[in-house]
């Protein structure tokens, strides 16, 4: 809270504040937000000077009112939808991967998290820690915005795969280290997805929660706040003969849609890697 002073802007005077302060007057907000004919007419004050240093400290401390609508359209302008490829799994995400947010897949392995979306014209990066992965985004960055862009055009996903493979090294014994690390990636994350306008996908293991046994995504509490969307894997007795595996998706976190939904996946059980972290670290 900004105290009034002299010298804080044109026309605020020593004078002019301790007469304020005398009718409990003391900030910029007590100021801007006070009937200011009442204020004149106590503190035996000029209005058209009140007047004056009010928009004053109103341009310096205030921010300019925005229309909610104006919002809303350059949101709309500005985000875009893409498909993963799968009708059922773009249903469950409200028609599929919005850029500008992060998107998490979770599960245990063999789950699917690695074969979920068909991709073409992609750059594999490979990363076997979080300080090179750090590194590689921060290249990412850096190409993007000197709009140094791949022949296939600009980049319009990026996917980290997995996340938890990075991160889970570091929490033990190095707990504070490990989560300085895991909060400066989700905020390396946030901010590609916004700056660049691009959907973020990460994949995230799994663990089962100590009191009810239920699965649950690993890296703990601080982490579940990055994702604006979480989808949870699981594998379940095929019903479509021997060569596939069928698995259930469930929407466990959404701004757009309830949670609970689930969707069948036929992803099929044909070249699942191993989910170590040598192999699931890989690409971003």
């Amino acid at each position: 809270m900004v105290i009034l002073r002299a010298g804080l802007c044109p026309g605020l005077t020593a004078e002019m504040i301790q007469l304020l302060k005398a009718n409990s007057i003391a900030t910029v907000v007590d100021l801007v937000s006070s009937d200011l004919e009442e204020v004149a007419r106590k503190c035996s004050l000029s209005y058209k000077a009140l007047v004056a240093v009010r928009r004053v400290l109103l341009a310096q401390f205030s921010a300019f009112p925005v229309n909610g609508a104006d919002l809303y359209e350059e949101l709309k302008s500005s985000t875009a939808i893409l498909s993963t490829g799968s009708e059922s799994l773009d249903k469950l995400l409200d028609s599929g991967l919005y850029t500008g947010e992060v998107t998490e897949l979770t599960g245990a392995p063999g789950s699917g998290k690695t074969q979920v979306e068909a991709l073409q014209r992609i750059q594999v990066a490979r990363v076997f820690d979080v300080y090179k992965m750090l590194d590689v985004l921060q290249e990412l960055r850096c190409s993007v915005s000197q709009q140094v862009l791949s022949s296939s055009g600009p980049v319009k996903v990026l996917v980290v795969d997995s996340v938890s493979a990075v991160i889970c090294p570091l929490l033990g014994g190095r707990q504070a280290e490990g989560l300085a690390l895991m909060m400066q990636l989700a905020r390396e994350l946030k901010t590609l997805a916004r700056e660049l306008n691009v959907a973020v996908v990460v994949t995230n293991h799994v663990t089962r929660d100590g009191s009810s046994g239920h699965l649950k995504p690993a890296l703990g509490r601080s982490w579940s706040f990055v994702p604006s969307t979480r989808v949870l894997l699981e594998s379940r007795e095929g019903t479509w003969g021997k060569a596939s595996t069928r698995r259930i998706a469930s929407l466990t976190k959404s701004p757009r849609q309830p949670t609970g939904i689930e969707v069948e996946l036929d992803i099929g059980s044909c070249g699942i890697l191993d989910e170590s972290p040598a192999a699931s670290g890989e690409g971003c």
